[in-house]
């Protein structure tokens, strides 16, 4: 059972969208048919992967291991290799947890094609698992691609006004990383073949053979490689300055879109950068780190900024994101454990958190069919439920120790300030400390005009608070907003094995004493050859 839990988690929401193309085929659709037939599938998927978080071992590395041999023609060397470790493990709960939270959250907002609606949902789910889980780069890459179809479906079919526009914009920028992406898979998988006779896209494989100093890259070949395949990570984060598809695509998709976009989608560059970047190209890490920290820390203010002046609500959500994400990129790049531990945990309080924000937008939309932080005010007096909940999720947003945004930041800033390999560490980590401040600002001024004061606009004094459903869906967000900032070593110990293994693999010292015993190693070979002829 356990060499193929990770395939059944993957493959049920697939089995999933089976099953609604099948249902009342050549019939009026039951809507809610329809619906429960997804929700039961997602609840299923995550039910599964609790199954994984219980039987995972936190000092192991790689489990649940499943490799078979899968395209054989040719001798491509492409596999059917599936695992997890700490730095995944997270990743793929998040996804399992928000995906049947954004369902119950859209079930009364979609009535046009809601079969195939339901279809995108469950297929951008096996899509988002499988770029987690997978352990081959040609397998990896099938996945990255897979979940772009139905993201753009999601954007393009059920979005607001601007959908097409923000579809196209979304499509074009992933697509440009990704081609990019591809031609450095192509140029890893030839080198690699080439050194040491063993052409394979496996990632664990040619990752230990660079670390053991089996396969060497020139500095010029890293500095190649990692800008493949970091323009594809940070083009989906996305840093400044590949930032800008982003708010369109927030503000233009339904709520679920949104949820499942900041709650998921935008780790998946995070992730690659740690999967890939660091422990693959750690030369070229460190050779560009002041710079995308640079970067990061302009998206942080930037994304702040430019939050503190918008109108709409969901659009301030969305370049509150870009901040979040920029703090995340710069605990990456500390490469210090406390930066990476604090940068893994962000991306999952910005999963809780943002797609919290998102919901609960999202439930006003429903409402009052608009976004505009001035057509509220005083929903403290109609919808006191909500508005309590609200305050809850943004004070998890601007960090509030006992929260779980606090952790996360905490850690980054501590991380990247005590970082000795990171150029000027220290500004970095002052610089970006505004952005908690920052975030305090445009936080608690859209909380203060859309929930205080009075109630001025008569449509707002005919709300009703959240129902029994919406409570449901907000209940797991704002219970794991507490667990994950009263209790975090939970998570943070079954991750600790991971991020150390990275971290050892950028480490500089440890990365040149195997590159030179690589080279004595050669030397001795050489003087062997050469003094068998006089033996």
């Amino acid at each position: 059972m356990e060499s193929y839990l990770l395939t059944i988690i993957t493959i049920l929401p697939l089995v999933g969208v089976l099953a609604l193309i099948i249902i009342g085929r050549g019939a009026p659709p039951n809507e809610n048919n329809l619906k429960w037939t997804a929700l039961i599938f997602s609840l299923a998927t995550f039910v599964i992967s609790i199954v994984m978080l219980i039987g995972f071992k936190p000092a192991g590395g790689l489990q649940f291991d499943t490799n078979k041999e899968w395209i054989s023609a040719f001798q491509l060397g492409v596999r059917y290799h599936l695992a997890v470790d700490g730095l995944s493990l997270w990743l793929v709960l998040l996804t399992t947890f928000i995906v049947p939270v954004a369902l119950i959250a859209s079930w009364h907002s979609i009535h046009s094609r809601l079969r195939e609606y339901l279809v995108c949902i469950l297929a951008l789910e096996t899509g988002m698992i499988g770029v987690f889980v997978a352990q081959d780069m040609f397998l990896f890459y099938l996945f990255w691609e897979v979940m772009l179809v139905p993201m753009y479906l999601l954007i393009g079919v059920w979005g607001g006004e601007r959908r097409i526009y923000a579809a196209i914009k979304f499509v074009i920028y992933t697509v440009v990383g990704s081609l990019l992406m591809l031609a450095g898979i192509i140029a890893l998988y030839y080198m690699h073949g080439g050194a040491t006779g063993n052409f394979t896209f496996d990632i664990a494989a040619i990752t230990k053979d660079l670390g053991a100093g089996v396969f060497v890259l020139t500095e010029e070949q890293q500095r190649w490689l990692f800008w493949a395949f970091a323009l594809a990570f940070l083009i989906k984060v996305p840093l400044f300055p590949f930032h800008t598809w982003l708010p369109d695509a927030h503000v233009e998709a339904p709520t679920a879109g949104s949820v499942i976009l900041a709650g998921v989608l935008l780790k998946m560059g995070t992730y690659g950068l740690m999967r890939f970047n660091l422990p693959m190209f750690p030369k070229a890490s460190h050779a560009y780190a002041a710079l995308i920290c640079t970067l990061a820390v302009i998206g942080i203010i930037y994304g702040a900024l430019v939050a503190m002046v918008q109108p709409d609500m969901k659009k301030l959500v969305a370049y509150s994101s870009v901040s979040h994400l920029g703090f995340v990129v710069l605990g990456i790049f500390s490469f210090t454990e406390q930066g990476m531990q604090g940068a893994l945990y962000q991306m999952l309080n910005h999963g809780v958190s943002t797609g919290a924000l998102f919901i609960l937008v999202g439930m006003v939309y429903d409402r009052r069919h608009t976004r505009m932080i001035a057509e509220y005010g005083g929903l403290a007096n109609v919808m006191p439920v909500y508005s309590a909940l609200f305050l809850v999720v943004t004070l998890s947003s601007i960090a509030l120790p006992l929260l779980n945004g606090f952790v996360g930041e905490f850690l980054i800033l501590v991380g990247t300030f005590t970082s000795q390999q990171l150029p000027y560490a220290k500004a970095f980590a002052s610089f970006a400390s505004l952005g908690m401040i920052l975030s305090a600002v445009y936080m608690l001024w859209m909380y203060q005009r859309v929930i205080y004061g009075e109630v001025n606009n008569e449509e707002n004094k005919r709300l009703t608070d959240i129902n029994g459903r919406e409570r449901l869906v907000l209940a797991p967000l704002i219970m794991l907003i507490f667990v994950m900032g009263i209790y975090p070593t939970y998570f943070l110990a079954r991750s600790s094995h991971a991020i150390n293994v990275i971290k050892n693999f950028v480490n500089p010292t440890s990365f040149a004493k195997t590159q030179d015993n690589h080279q004595v190693a050669q030397t001795a070979d050489r003087s062997g050859q050469e003094e068998k002829p006089g033996k």
